[in-house]
Parts: C-alpha cells; structure tokens; sequence
C-alpha cells in the first residue's frame, strides 16, 4: 500500500500536477493582466500647495522624502516607483481646487491645475502618457505607460458656465464632480444643509451637457437629491470617482442602496475610496469624538492654548485612533457587488488627499493587498480584472459612444452672467 501511495504521488509529479493558486498568485495575475485604473488622485493638488505649481526641481520618480513637520506635511503617497509596485495602468489625476474659492478665482485655478498636471506628464514621457479617450488608455498601457487622465473635482470650477464646462474638456478634462463639500448655485452637496433639494434646472443641464460632450459625471461629494437627479437625467453611465457603501459606513458622502440599485439600471460605476473616515464609522467616530473635545478645551481653556493643546494630546494618547483596514475596505467592494453586480464596481484611492491612511494601504503601491483579500474572498481572476480597470474601461466607451451618436445635437446655451 506505502508503495502504491509512493508510485501515485512520483506520477503526479511527473504530469506536472500542482496546488491551486495561492490568493497572492491570483492577485499578481489579475493585475498584470489588467492593472489599477484609479479613479481620484490628488498629485496636483500637493504641486500647486506645496511647491506653488513651481516643478522644475521635482523628482516624481520618488517622493518619500517629501515630510515637512516643520509645515505639517506628511510625505506624498504617490511616486512612479510606487505606482509601478502597485499595478497602476491608468490615473484620474484630481485637478481640484478649492471649494472657498470665488468662481472666477476657481475657473482660473483650474486652468492652472490642468497646467501643471500636463506639464507633470510631459516631464515623464516614459512612465506617463496624456489620454484623452479609451482608445488612447489601450494605447497607454500597452506600451507599458500610465495612462493619465484629469478630472476636476467641484462645480465651481466651470464657474456657472457651460461655455466653460465645454472649453475645460477640450483642455483634456474627463470628468466634473459636480460639487463638493459646499452646495453651488446649482447642485447641493453631501456635507452642506440642503438648499435645492438636488439639482436645479441648471444643474440638470450640466449633466445633459456633460454627457453630450463625452465627459463623465462623477457623483462624489454630492448629496443623495443631487445623485437621484443626476441619475433622472443621465442617459449615459455616470461615476462615483471616490465613495464607499454607505450600507457599510454610514457617511454621507458614501453611496446608498436606494442609489446602488439605480446605478446598476444606469450602467456606473463606484469606483471605492480608501478615505479611512469613509471606509469606517469607528475611525469616523473617533473623529468626531477628537473634534468635540478640542471645542471643549479650546473653549476652557480659552486664555491658555498651550493648555488646551497639552490637553488634546492627553485625550489622543488615552484614546488612540482606530484604523481602517484592507478587510474594510473589501467589504464596501463585498457590498456594492452584492446590491449593483461585479460590473458596477472600481477603485478611486483619493491618495495625496487625506493625512491618515486605510492599514496595510498607506500608498498607491498598496493596491496588491487588497486583490490578495479579495482573491482570498473567492473573487476570480476575470472579477478581479473588472474590478481593476475593466468596468471603468467599459464606462468611458459607453460614454463616448453616447457622445458621438448625440455629435450632431446642438449645444446646450445659457446665458452670461456679467
């Protein structure tokens, strides 16, 4: 018997028999086979607040040593090198301003963000390539390059506009997240009192006109009026380029099912956000917590800030913060797919702009753990690679391809305002 047992195991060697593949091995073979497209990256931003969009001495090979405690500014999570060990094939670099800014004054910066962005790519013609469609992100990767695409986060930026709206996707834009954490004129945000319950008449026309052109509606930020409007409207697939499952953490910023179910009619996409506030309401209540005890002793001790601050690190060290996890993380994933299906589901880091990070995802090279959790939860190697780029692949086609049958509609006029 010992030795018939001995023949059977020599011959399965000798067939070349193996184990199934390890959750790491699946992982590394989804994301050769179909790298990260990822949804919201804030590289611009850093550029434009740290270094004033001055480039000409940046090294975006590494950027590790970017820490300035002196400022208070932690080292970048993004660099090629990082990018290259994360399996990122294609990138919406986040050509965000800020929300408090005059419209005028947003439109210009803007302008100037798309700049800076451009100029950035064109530095590292090796390792990125401008993209202006799906065709071109192919192109991009097969050539072994980053494919690099912009968007621009709040509505503020075409400055009540549609003349503008038009002119920011002829400078290259792909997508408008149509507010974000203050309400426009137009649309109503998530973290804003409510104001138009959604989208007024205007607003409704910038996702017609979005969507004519061929730009992609991105649903971050905004409130769930404003999501249902938009939905009403869109006759192409709209984005969420950075949010999580609400049914999962309980922010407002994050996607309901009521929302999800829609989705799926709509043909979109959440692209999930690693934001750890986000990703966990115990990280999310940690916060809030740590805000309402430095209202406490900043109002205390209101004639002594060192007081109040020595009293805040007290509260900190007593009561360390939670963190996010991978495990968290591919829960939101578990539970988009489970209410909008495998096609309805992406990834938007929203690296570069946050100061805390989700656990065992502290860069944009982090991206491998969270395919080898979700390969350990069963996720084959076809869903994976829907997962990493293959549904947001799907959507800008559809997108296009709405936008080249509409070629011939006119566009959407309003008049100016000044």
């Amino acid at each position: 018997m010992r030795g018939t047992a001995l023949s059977l195991a020599l011959a399965l060697i000798a067939t070349g028999a193996q184990a199934s593949p390890t959750p790491e091995q699946v992982a590394e073979a989804a994301l050769r086979a179909s790298p990260v497209w990822d949804g919201h990256n804030d590289v611009p931003e850093q550029l434009r607040d740290r270094r004033k969009n001055v480039i000409a001495d940046f090294d975006f090979r590494d950027t590790t040593n970017t820490a300035d405690p002196a400022k208070g500014e932690i080292a970048m999570h993004t660099d090629l090198a990082r990018l290259r060990k994360g399996h990122v094939g294609a990138q919406f670099w986040s050509v965000y301003v800020s929300a408090l800014l005059p419209e005028p004054q947003a439109v210009q910066a803007t302008l100037e963000q798309i700049d800076v962005t451009k100029r950035l790519i064109a530095r590292y013609p090796q390792d990125l390539a401008l993209c202006l469609t799906a065709a071109d992100v192919e192109k991009a990767i097969k050539a072994g390059k980053i494919a690099s695409l912009m968007g621009m986060e709040g509505g503020g930026s075409i400055g009540g506009s549609l003349a503008v709206l038009r002119q920011m996707y002829a400078l290259g834009a792909r997508y408008l997240t149509l507010t974000h954490f203050r309400n426009l004129a137009w649309a109503d945000s998530a973290t804003d009192a409510p104001k138009h319950d959604g989208l007024t008449d205007f607003g409704r026309d910038v996702v017609r006109e979005m969507q004519r052109i061929g730009m992609l509606v991105d649903l971050s930020h905004v409130s769930e009026a404003t999501m249902s409007d938009a939905l009403d409207v869109a006759r192409a697939p709209v984005i969420f380029s950075h949010s999580g499952a609400r049914g999962v953490a309980s922010h407002p910023r994050n996607v309901s099912d009521s929302v999800l179910d829609r989705l799926k009619a709509n043909g979109g996409i959440v692209m999930v956000v690693t934001l750890p506030s986000y990703v966990s309401d115990e990280v999310r209540g940690w916060g809030n917590r740590r805000t309402a005890e430095k209202a406490r002793l900043d109002e205390f001790y209101v004639n002594d800030p060192a007081a109040a601050k020595t009293g805040l690190e007290a509260w900190v060290k007593a009561n360390p913060a939670p963190r996010s996890t991978v495990a968290q993380l591919a829960d939101h994933i578990d539970h988009v797919v489970k209410r909008a299906g495998i096609d309805h589901v992406g990834l938007g880091g929203d690296f570069d702009g946050m100061g805390t990070t989700t656990q065992g995802m502290e860069d944009v090279a982090g991206y491998p753990a969270l395919f080898t959790e979700l390969a350990r939860r069963g996720y084959s190697k076809a869903d994976l690679g829907k997962v990493a780029s293959g549904n947001m692949l799907r959507v800008l086609k559809s997108a296009e391809s709405y936008a080249a049958a509409h070629r011939g509609d006119p566009p959407i006029e309003s008049p100016t305002t000044f």
